[in-house]
């Protein structure tokens, strides 16, 4: 089992900047994939960036040039750093990690609340 522990939401003004945290702990071999994902009230949870082991950084058209994702994986840990946030930003933000043990499976935080005011 893997646990997720998330950290850096809150309340910020339109043009701010918040830094998400997930730290993942427990039972894996490797964490291929980690990201995060939100989902804003009466809208489906959507990919905002995801980073592989190796690199690969994938965004949503609406964060790119604002966002930025990066891991530290000597602490299995993924980072989300948000600058220029917009009001349409908000939505409860989560972590998804994809671990490896025998086979793949993805974990989730339990969200984080981002909220950016006009």
């Amino acid at each position: 089992q893997v646990q997720l522990v998330e950290s850096g939401g809150g309340l910020v003004q339109a043009g701010g900047s918040l830094r998400l945290s997930c730290a993942a702990s427990g039972r894996m071999l490797s964490i291929p994939s980690m990201g995060w994902y939100r989902q804003a009230p009466g809208s489906e949870r959507e990919l905002v960036a995801s980073l592989t082991l190796g690199g690969i950084a994938n965004y949503a058209d609406s964060v790119k040039g604002r966002f930025t994702i990066s891991r530290d994986n000597a602490r299995n840990t993924v980072y989300l750093q948000m600058d220029s946030l917009k009001p349409e930003d908000t939505a409860v933000y989560y972590c998804n990690v994809r671990a490896f043990l025998d086979y793949n499976r993805d974990y989730w935080g339990q969200g984080t609340q981002v909220t950016v005011s006009s």
